[in-house]
């Protein structure tokens, strides 16, 4: 394994909605920090930087994660998606019409987080229980809602969707 000095930066080529990126970073900075510092992505909020509360979830190669556990130059070679990026895709604007039709945001935090989490759910669940849905919102902490919006508002895509991959 190649040591590097903790000055030393690398280059990190990535695809962040749809956009090719080739940047030199710290090998110690965080993904979340390079989204929103060097990539002006600031739709990805940075809570707890623990990874529990969820608001730093964003899609890497199909899979939502926690960019705050990870480092930017673990991302080289991988493709990201981003809240910024999720308003491209048509489950990501049926989900935001829903959570607005269902109250399912008020401060808005958490909102990033968990529509992008709720995206890779609903390409991996069709028509999914109330009790699974919880669960997966389970990885989310959200202070103003009580999550009833935001179950009803996934259910409402999930019936109104079959989709798949």
């Amino acid at each position: 394994m190649q040591q590097i000095k903790s000055n030393e930066k690398m280059t990190v080529k990535t695809k962040v909605n749809g956009k090719d990126y080739e940047v030199d970073v710290e090998p110690r900075k965080l993904l979340s920090d390079f989204l929103r510092d060097d990539l002006g992505l600031t739709g990805t909020h940075v809570g707890c930087e623990h990874g529990v509360c969820g608001a730093c979830t964003i899609i890497i190669d199909d899979h939502a994660i926690r960019s705050c556990l990870m480092f930017a130059v673990q991302i080289d070679g991988s493709e990201i998606e981003t809240i910024e990026g999720l308003q491209k895709k048509e489950l990501g604007l049926e989900l935001k019409e829903a959570f607005s039709k269902h109250h399912a945001l008020q401060c808005g935090f958490c909102t990033a987080g968990i529509l992008m989490s709720s995206v890779e759910f609903l390409y991996e669940e069709n028509n999914p229980t109330e009790r699974e849905i919880r669960e997966m919102l389970s990885g989310h902490l959200c202070r103003c809602t009580g999550y009833e919006g935001i179950v009803n508002a996934i259910q409402e895509v999930s019936e109104k969707n079959d989709k798949g991959r």
